[in-house]
């Protein structure tokens, strides 16, 4: 992975540990199965805020970019998709659009300390998202 990578630089602006703590609980496995980890939930929906994907390009455009794989969380380059479509209609219902802007501040943060014009363009999210508050 290239450091210099936008996707890179905005994922090493997240303290994904933090939001892991604050809002892990929103994300316990039912019924046996496995809880999908809370990065690659937020991770998934602030790209598709980001692009206006429709839940099955999201999926596409994660299966394709190994940068957005990065973003999610996920170890290295996997080839399957790292989720399904209806897997996003569940995230979007636990994860409200606030913390999705809180995410986004953080990046914004991120942009003002080190005046970088390349994550400047993360900002677009906030127009995105104050339409729907």
């Amino acid at each position: 992975m290239n450091p210099e990578n936008r996707w890179v630089k905005m994922a090493d602006a997240i303290p994904w540990e933090i939001f892991e703590k604050k809002y892990s609980r929103l994300f316990k496995g039912k019924n046996g199965r496995v809880a999908k980890p809370l990065r690659l939930a937020l991770g998934s929906l602030i790209i598709q805020t980001k692009y206006q994907y429709s839940d099955r390009e999201l999926v596409e455009q994660l299966t394709e970019n190994p940068y957005y794989q990065y973003f999610i969380g996920l170890p290295g380059y996997q080839e399957e998709p790292p989720i399904d479509a209806s897997t996003l209609v569940l995230f979007r219902k636990r994860l409200k659009m606030d913390v999705i802007m809180e995410a986004n501040e953080y990046m914004l943060d991120a942009v003002k300390k080190k005046r970088n014009p390349v994550t400047k363009r993360m900002m677009i999210i906030t127009i995105h998202l104050q339409g729907r508050r």
